[in-house]
């Protein structure tokens, strides 16, 4: 009798163990793997300090619950989770991170070169995203630039300007919103393979800089879908209900529930660098008269 039931005990274990996570096809959700391991500077809003998640990981958490339409895993162990093979039990990747990632060159390649391009697969970017693997082109060709400074420091209030309202990870902020949180201006920034949703409003920020300084921009990625979004250095951001809205509207638009197009909008950078130069030109002069 003892032995029957060890037997019994042993292989519903097995199966238990070994049972395959349901598919987005099977549950309705998105299956979402979200990173936020640092290996450069450590947000406040990814840093753990004595809770288990962070406040990043926790948001994200009950955004899924919340909405219904999405779960989340969240790690701080690339080498562990970020692999070819965990990676088939998601449907999208969430990046909040920084510096070179203690990812395998395969398992790297795999995620960009295959994984990231098959239909129903999506990337989101958050803040930090761009300030990850730096000097690895394959990846900020990717995610569409790298960190270069943020003169908008966490404690400054930017103006940001909507230049798609109809996107679904923009609907939420109108045309024009402000907000407390810390931007970055960018280097190996190519403006003709993105479609920019948002940008700073030079002429209503400052510090001031003579050319356009994307906050948001989206593309395709094969048969992938690519989301960046500069916002979420400041906690508080996370529980924005604009903010929190758009990322269900960026789910949305990967899942394939909310379709929009990303055509490539370099002529809107070219606006935007003539307007910032412009307001540059014009507060210099300014302020050389009032001396």
């Amino acid at each position: 009798m003892l032995s029957r039931f060890l037997s019994l005990f042993c292989l519903l274990a097995f199966s238990l163990l070994f049972t395959p996570s349901l598919s987005q096809a099977e549950t309705g959700k998105t299956r979402v793997l979200m990173l936020t391991q640092s290996k450069g500077y450590t947000h406040g809003s990814v840093k753990r300090e004595k809770a288990d998640l962070a406040p990043a990981e926790v948001a994200m958490i009950q955004l899924g619950k919340q909405s219904g339409l999405f779960t989340v895993d969240c790690t701080q162990d690339a080498a562990a989770d970020f692999t070819k093979e965990n990676l088939q039990n998601y449907d999208l990747v969430m990046f909040y991170t920084t510096g070179m990632l203690p990812i395998k060159e395969a398992d790297l390649q795999y995620f960009l070169n295959d994984w990231l391009k098959q239909k129903g697969h999506g990337f989101i970017g958050f803040h930090s995203a761009t300030d990850t693997y730096k000097t690895y082109k394959p990846y900020w060709d990717m995610v569409g630039g790298s960190f270069s400074g943020h003169p908008w420091t966490s404690g400054n209030k930017v103006t940001i300007t909507v230049h798609n309202p109809d996107h679904p990870a923009m609907k939420s902020f109108g045309k024009e919103f402000q907000i407390k949180d810390e931007i970055y201006q960018y280097k190996n920034w190519q403006p003709e393979k993105v479609h920019v949703l948002m940008s700073l409003n030079m002429e209503k920020c400052n510090p001031k800089r003579p050319y356009q300084v994307p906050v948001a921009w989206a593309k395709e990625w094969g048969q992938g879908k690519v989301f960046v979004n500069n916002l979420g250095h400041n906690p508080q951001t996370w529980t924005n209900p604009a903010f929190q809205e758009s990322v269900i509207g960026a789910i949305k638009w990967i899942r394939g529930d909310a379709p929009s197009a990303v055509p490539v909008n370099p002529e809107l950078s070219k606006q935007e660098d003539a307007k910032a130069a412009a307001a540059t030109k014009s507060t210099a002069a300014t302020k050389a008269e009032s001396k």
